[in-house]
């Protein structure tokens, strides 16, 4: 069963928005002109396909030609295509397996990594500009506020561990052990040397 036509308008208008409205991300969109990308995601029984073109990216449902490259993939594995630097590491992993010609997807996502991600852009349709910056301020605000929680959680959880539960040594704690035990396997190591003295007398 294809995708529905809404699922694939909105993700035509997502990667519009990001990919084709900045007039300086040009030069890296002639790279891909022409070209189609099949994605195929682990999961769907078909297949999303990208057909670039100068002025925007066309996502369809169905495509009856051959396609320069496709990869396949989990969906959850797709956010992490907008660093460049993890591709190799992926297709090595098997987590991303790539048919074709591999320069369509490395151009796709050294475009990706140049686009910059504003929810702004994607709001002011909507909203109006003033109201969408807003917006989008307050929602990475919270995210930073959300991670830096976290963060404070995890900090919080590890001093209780080594100082109030005492379920993990501390440094100190463990720097003495390690002197100590060297201690022991030094004076165990005289031990033997005196018994076998003895034993040769």
């Amino acid at each position: 069963m294809p995708f529905k036509p809404l699922v694939t308008a909105g993700i035509e208008s997502l990667l519009n928005t990001f990919l084709y409205r900045s007039s300086a991300l040009k030069p890296a969109r002639a790279r891909l002109l022409g070209k189609v990308l099949r994605v195929e995601l682990k999961g769907f029984s078909t297949s999303l396909v990208l057909v670039f073109s100068e002025r925007q990216l066309d996502v369809l449902g169905e495509w009856e030609g051959e396609a320069d490259c496709t990869v396949s993939t989990w969906a959850s594995v797709l956010p992490k295509l907008r660093d460049r630097q993890q591709l190799a590491a992926l297709i090595r992993s098997g987590e991303l397996e790539v048919q074709g010609d591999i320069q369509v997807v490395q151009n796709l996502v050294a475009l990706a990594d140049l686009a910059e991600f504003d929810p702004a852009e994607l709001l002011a349709p909507y909203t109006g500009d003033i109201a969408a910056e807003g917006i989008s301020r307050s929602l990475l605000g919270g995210a930073a506020f959300f991670l830096h929680g976290i963060k404070r959680q995890q900090r919080y959880f590890a001093e209780a561990i080594t100082e109030e539960w005492r379920l993990a040594p501390g440094a100190l704690e463990v720097a003495w052990f390690a002197e100590e035990t060297t201690a022991v396997a030094r004076a165990a190591d005289a031990l033997t040397r005196r018994l076998e003295k003895l034993e040769v007398k």
